[in-house]
């Protein structure tokens, strides 16, 4: 069985099941969004929570035995999305992506914040207007080292 599959038998079940993101990541034990990058194929669960997964979702094991193997990161299947809701996030980078990093190596000097010492959160902002996306990334900062 391929990632990709297990994958596709999450999703399926999480639907069958009418599971939220966030009712599987408190069973996990995690944040929604690290839960559900997990199950998307991104992270790794340990023996336990792939368990927890496996019985809450009624996963056959090999799908189990998947959540526990070190996965190839990056999920996008062309270099520029396609997806409308993953295009703006390309769109954003390619508008602020300098402003970012100038911004960045202003305040804290030549390096890059970690995408593996990382946390992220998702809410919504209720606006009168519409209600609004928030989302904070909040990754360690690493400075490039001279050798």
């Amino acid at each position: 069985m391929t990632r990709t599959e297990a994958t596709d038998l999450i999703l399926a079940a999480k639907h069958k099941k009418g599971l939220k993101w966030v009712d599987i990541a408190k069973k996990v034990g995690q944040s929604k969004e690290w839960t559900t990058a997990a199950l998307l194929g991104q992270m790794t669960l340990d023996k336990k929570q792939a368990a927890t997964v496996g019985k809450l979702l009624g996963l056959p094991p090999e799908v189990v035995e998947q959540l526990q193997m070190v996965p190839y990161k990056g999920s996008l299947p062309t270099a520029v999305p396609t997806d409308p809701l993953l295009y703006r996030f390309y769109e954003l980078i390619q508008v602020y992506g300098t402003t970012i990093k100038s911004l960045i190596n202003e305040e804290f000097g030549d390096g890059i914040m970690s995408a593996i010492d990382f946390s992220m959160d998702i809410s919504r902002v209720e606006d009168p207007k519409g209600d609004r996306v928030k989302i904070v990334l909040n990754g360690k900062f690493l400075p490039y080292k001279m050798y």
